[in-house]
């Protein structure tokens, strides 16, 4: 969803901070922290929860989060004393200041149904259009209990009939198909998606209400 500050916006769906219509470069960590800031504003984020965030399961030092807070002040036209959006809370962390706006597009009711499901040992989950997390964090849409899997483990994102999966920096991986995701990738109905050591099965739900035709013959066959 898109979020308006000042001249710039960020969107999380095409992944781009523009200002005005020009795009700023942010690398995707530091586009990471800006969303982190802006979805949780006006509260302060520490930098525990902010490394947490960032970096499941990985060590980094604090220096690493300041450049990263320094590549986003640059992509602002900021500076660390004089900043309008990033606020640096001595001792503790960081926070987003100022006024923001959510874009929200409009929808219709169909947008709020369940549009897949998310299958796997111990249950399944149903995603409505929007960005989901999957991890074992108590703030997650889709819950796995192993020690297989990060916190914040990836990301799906439901819009009308195209889901996309994407890897949040996980310790061990997420794969899709086999294959481990360096970005985010287009799921396809029927499609496993291996967190760490669990899998999961994705099943895109038909929105058009449209029922199965039985043929004939299995309809025959069904009738003896």
């Amino acid at each position: 969803m898109p979020v308006r500050f000042g001249e710039f916006t960020l969107d999380t769906e095409s992944r781009q901070l523009l200002r005005n219509e020009a795009e700023r470069h942010l690398s995707p960590k530091a586009f990471e922290l800006l969303h982190l800031l802006l979805e949780n504003r006006p509260r302060a984020l520490s930098k525990a929860e902010l490394h947490e965030r960032l970096w499941p399961s990985t060590f980094v030092s604090d220096a690493t989060l300041s450049s990263l807070v320094a590549e986003v002040r640059t992509a602002l036209g900021e500076k660390a004393h004089r900043g309008r959006f990033v606020r640096t809370v001595h001792r503790f962390g960081y926070a987003f200041k100022g006024t923001a706006t959510d874009l929200t597009p409009r929808t219709s009711a169909l947008d709020h149904r369940p549009r897949c499901c998310i299958i796997w040992e111990w249950g399944q989950v149903r995603l409505e259009e929007g960005e989901h997390l999957l991890g074992r964090a108590a703030d997650v849409a889709v819950w796995l209990e192993s020690p297989s899997v990060s916190r914040h483990h990836a990301r799906i994102r439901v819009r009308g009939s195209e889901v996309t999966i994407e890897d949040l920096g996980s310790k061990n991986g997420t794969y899709l198909r086999g294959e481990r995701l360096t970005k985010p990738s287009r799921v396809r109905d029927g499609d496993q998606i291996d967190l760490g050591s669990i899998p999961v099965k994705v099943r895109l739900l038909d929105m058009s209400g449209s029922t199965e035709t039985r043929h004939s013959g299995e309809r025959g066959r069904r009738g003896r």
